[in-house]
């Protein structure tokens, strides 16, 4: 069987032997999924956020219209099918279907379809907001990661490219932050961790759905910076402003936001260092 594989897709797989050897063996994954759950297929979709999954439009054998996700090896969405059945399909996609071995989910589609993108920002800052607050709840103890397991996956990446660091001051400064909000793991709330306006769209059940959430359990603080760091303009434009503004929308301490959207910047892995995140750090700092 032969399936189309999107450019990004196959860029990120080509980074691991695992995510290699997923990749190759993904025709017959998606055949035995499709003979599994008696689903027919479309041509998967191609585009920009199709990066670390393979996804294409789905229909049940009565016709009801799906979509089928099939995610590579990715340690951030490890627990994806996990709080998808946690949420039941509150603000989120409905998980239809699941199987676990292949991290493969059958998925209520969303239609239209159109992303949050297409709304101006000032916009999506409410939706995203209030979306937050209905996502933020206490799942049962032990049953997904703690934040700060993202947090040491991501430093020790960064501690790794030490040498193209440059500014060894601010960087380290980061890694001090991230530890210190990491283990402060009071009022902790299952967390979308990516959500951002290429990650909901419009539906029919409800106006907007989350798609792509990567589950851990930490400081709801920290669920405003994707959001925060998409909106790249007026984040560099007014960031104490922006921080402020979405604080407010999504009730949470705004120099919280703003010390975990510092350690991002200063201390998150990246391909290139000398980037814009840099100068939003020492600003924050």
């Amino acid at each position: 069987m032969s399936i189309a594989i999107p450019p990004l897709l196959a860029k990120h797989c080509a980074k691991t032997a695992e995510r290699s050897a997923w990749l190759a063996a993904l025709p017959d994954t998606v055949r035995r999924l499709q003979e599994q759950w008696g689903i027919s297929l479309a041509a998967p979709f191609d585009h920009e956020y199709v990066s670390c999954s393979w996804v294409a439009p789905a229909k049940l054998a009565d016709g009801t219209p799906a979509v089928l996700k099939i995610g590579m090896p990715h340690m951030e969405a490890d627990q994806e099918i996990e709080g998808l059945r946690f949420w039941e399909g509150d603000a989120t996609v409905r998980l239809l279907e699941s199987d676990n071995a292949t991290n493969a989910m059958l998925l209520e589609r969303c239609e239209p379809g159109l992303p949050l993108l297409a709304l101006p920002e000032p916009e999506q800052d409410a939706i995203i907001a209030t979306m937050l607050r209905r996502l933020w709840r206490k799942p049962p103890p032990g049953k997904f990661r703690p934040l700060s397991a993202l947090v040491a996956y991501w430093s020790e990446q960064t501690r790794e490219a030490r040498e193209r660091w440059p500014d060894v001051t601010l960087v380290s400064e980061g890694l001090r932050t991230f530890a210190a909000l990491a283990g402060d793991t009071n009022d902790g709330v299952l967390l979308a961790t990516d959500l951002h306006a290429g990650n909901v769209l419009r539906a029919q059940r409800e106006p907007w759905l989350m798609i792509d959430p990567k589950p851990f359990v930490g400081d709801p603080a920290y669920d405003l910076t994707q959001h925060l760091f998409n909106c790249e303009e007026r984040l560099q434009a007014d960031a104490r402003g922006l921080i402020l503004r979405m604080a407010n929308l999504a009730q949470v301490d705004a120099q919280r936001i703003r010390l975990w959207l510092f350690a991002r910047a200063a201390a998150e892995p990246r391909d290139h260092w000398d980037s814009w995140k840099m100068k939003l750090a020492r600003g924050l700092g």
